[in-house]
Order: structure tokens, then sequence, then C-alpha cells
């Protein structure tokens, strides 16, 4: 990723974590990597102030607490989330899930490859996409808007 901003996994499961974390390595992509183990904890991390926001979120869709497309309902709809890009990698091959975050506006729906090598591919192709990507400065854009709307107050 160009980004030095972190990368924020959703995912439940320990042995999937290690090996995202793994394959980014092996990739030689150097942003931090966050994880939170369902979408309660990861609303928890984008809330706070004292953390910065990932350039992008990488999220299972079945978690326990709050799952993928209840977590991608909540960012969506907030002014301060929405714009972060999320990919969506699941085991789930069930059209609908698809269907379902494709209309929250997900950037990508990848179904984990069980096999290492094939898992290192797809997330090859996640890190070339965003690091070809040119994606418009949000802390500008949000920035802004605030001085839009501090102007019409006036």
């Amino acid at each position: 990723m160009r980004s030095s901003k972190p990368i924020l996994l959703l995912e439940d499961d320990t042995v999937d974590a290690m090996t995202v974390k793994r394959a980014l390595k092996d990739l030689k992509v150097a942003n931090q990597l966050v994880r939170t183990g369902n979408g309660e904890e990861a609303l928890v991390y984008l809330k706070d102030e004292n953390n910065t926001k990932p350039c992008v979120i990488l999220l299972d869709l079945n978690m326990p607490k709050m799952n993928g497309i209840e977590f991608l309902k909540v960012i969506k709809a907030d002014e301060s989330f929405k714009r972060i890009p999320a990919i969506v990698l699941t085991t789930s091959k069930d059209d609908q899930d698809r269907i379902q975050t494709y209309q929250l506006s997900v950037a990508g729906f990848i179904v984990k490859p069980v096999d290492y090598v094939k898992f290192v591919e797809a997330m090859k192709i996640i890190d070339l996409y965003w690091t070809l990507s040119e994606m418009p400065n949000v802390e500008q854009e949000n920035a802004n808007v605030n001085l839009k709307t501090d102007s019409s107050r006036v």
C-alpha cells in the first residue's frame, strides 16, 4: 500500500488473521496491521480520535457480536468513515452476501483461498490495486466540508 496509514482487519479467527499478517509481510507491505475481532471492536478503534484512520478495511463477514454486514451498515452511513475503502475477505460463497455488501459500497469481495500461495496472490492484487489507485485526501475533503459548514453560520 502506498499510504502510511494502517490497514484495519476485522477477523475473529486467529489463524486467518495470522495468514493475512504473514501474506502482507511476504509482500513487504509496510503498513501497520490493526486487528479487531468483530465490528463492535472496530467501531471503538475508528471512533477513537487518537487512532489514525485506516487506508483500507479488510473484513470477514461471519464474526460474533457485530458481523461484517452490520459493521458496513454503520460505517457506510457515517460521514467520517463511509469513504474508507472496505474489502470483504470471507469464506462465504453466498450470493446474498455479495449482493448485500456491494449494495453497501464495498470495494471488493474476495473468497479466501484455502491454499496459502493463492491467498498471497489475492493479497498481492489488493496491494497492487491500492498502490495504483488515486484516492482522495479524505482529511482535506472533511476540512473543506467543515469550512463550508462554518462559513454558512456567519
